[in-house]
C-alpha cells in the first residue's frame, strides 16, 4: 500500500492554481508540485491543515491509501 495525494484533482475541483494555494498558504510552488506529483516523502501537519483549510477539505480527501503499482 502507498499513500497518494489528490492535490491536483482538488485544485482543478476548486478552480485553484498551484500558484495561487502557493501565494495563499506560503509554500513554494516548487514544493506543492512535489506533493501533487506524488514524490513527496513527508507533508508537514501545519502544510496539511493549511492546504485543507484554504481549498475546505478534510485530509482524508487530500490522502489515500491505494495499492503500490497505483501510486
Amino acid at each position: 500500500m502507498a499513500i497518494k495525494v489528490n492535490l491536483d484533482r482538488l485544485l482543478e475541483d476548486r478552480g485553484v492554481t498551484i500558484r495561487e494555494l502557493s501565494d495563499a498558504i506560503g509554500i513554494t510552488p516548487a514544493n506543492l508540485s512535489v506533493l501533487k506529483n506524488n514524490h513527496a516523502r513527508a507533508i508537514r501537519f501545519s502544510t496539511l491543515e493549511s492546504i485543507c483549510r484554504y481549498l475546505g477539505c478534510q485530509p482524508g480527501e487530500l490522502l489515500n491509501m491505494v495499492e503500490d503499482e497505483e501510486a
